[in-house]
């Protein structure tokens, strides 16, 4: 399997360019900028004419991008676009008839499988770790990536710097995630992005060079009865009745929400067909919602039920790429 996938695992190297300090008037031939190398990250080739699956965060700010192939070919990258939000990025090298690798179906994992990542951690190329499957679903803010619009699929096959951007294999040598993080302080803790949730982003990306991430407007809590205790203590007004589930603590100004008349203090009882969903199963229809789709809503507020239907609309630039609502 990993014979299959290796060939079009990738090492990228991130470059900026160093201005010169010469002063042009006391040199008319000043000293042109100079590279200098970033960073280091992972990618994997999925289309043979050379378009490139990575992380966000690995070409962020770079001037210049250098993708070399395990067989030493290298080449000039253009990053085609990159999403802060689910730290997916496509970068493009022009190159025709190049391995590629087989995508898998991120959604039918389940805990306990095997899984093997790929990448060049500390610009070791090629680099093989295996593990399983520990949890699918990781909210972002359970792994101190609140500003993720993602539920990550938690590993322990070691991810190392370097290893962002590469793919995460199933059993059969098919991609089902894509390597993003791990958590410094423990072991056996790495995540990685679902392949649906990443192929879904590089298609919009490679169509309009940017992915676009529809919003309700909404903040949202997830209820436990300490949560339930303190907001009763602090907002009494909300007559909050419930101790689990979903409750909304802001509503965005102008937001598809505001217009729909949703307030802080309602508690979401069902969205579409899922009962008492949680805030990552709320942001989960959301994102899987065209844009033109409407969105049903049954809320609770104090001891009154009804329901609100509307429609999300494109999130606005201001709120990316952090503290975004839903």
């Amino acid at each position: 399997m990993v014979a299959e996938a290796g060939p079009a695992v990738v090492s990228i190297d991130t470059l900026r360019l160093r201005r010169s300090q010469e002063d042009s008037f006391l040199n008319p031939f000043p000293i042109p900028d100079v590279p200098l190398r970033q960073g280091q990250g992972s990618g994997f080739i999925f289309t043979p004419d050379g378009k490139i699956m990575t992380n966000a965060h690995v070409v962020e700010g770079a001037t210049a991008v250098r993708v070399t192939l395990p067989d030493g070919r290298q080449y000039d990258g253009k990053v085609v676009g990159a999403d802060s939000l689910t730290d997916v990025a496509v970068v493009q090298i022009e190159a025709e008839n190049l391995p590629t690798v087989q995508l898998g179906n991120s959604d039918t994992l389940v805990p306990g499988e095997w899984a093997i990542a790929i990448g060049n951690p500390l610009g070791l190329s090629n680099t093989v770790t295996a593990g399983i499957i520990s949890a699918t679903g990781r909210a972002s803010n359970e792994i101190g990536a609140a500003d993720k619009r993602v539920s990550f699929i938690q590993t322990d096959a070691a991810i190392n710097p370097g290893n962002s951007g590469g793919p995460l294999l199933n059993a059969a040598g098919q991609v089902v995630g894509v390597n993003t993080a791990v958590i410094s302080q423990a072991q056996g803790l790495g995540f990685a992005i679902p392949i649906n949730t990443a192929y879904r982003i590089a298609e919009q990306i490679i169509t309009t060079g940017r992915a676009q991430h529809l919003y309700l407007g909404i903040r949202m809590v997830q209820l436990t009865p300490e949560v339930a205790a303190q907001i009763r203590q602090d907002q009494p007004n909300w007559t909050l009745n419930q101790t689990q589930g979903t409750l909304i603590v802001g509503v965005a100004p102008n937001s598809p929400a505001a217009k729909a008349g949703l307030q802080v203090g309602d508690w979401i009882a069902k969205i579409n067909d899922v009962n008492q969903p949680s805030p990552q199963q709320v942001q989960s229809v959301v994102e899987q919602t065209k844009l033109g789709q409407t969105i049903t809503l049954e809320i609770q507020r104090g001891d009154r039920r009804q329901t609100v239907s509307l429609q999300p609309e494109p999130m606005p630039p201001e709120l990316y790429p952090s503290s975004q609502p839903e």
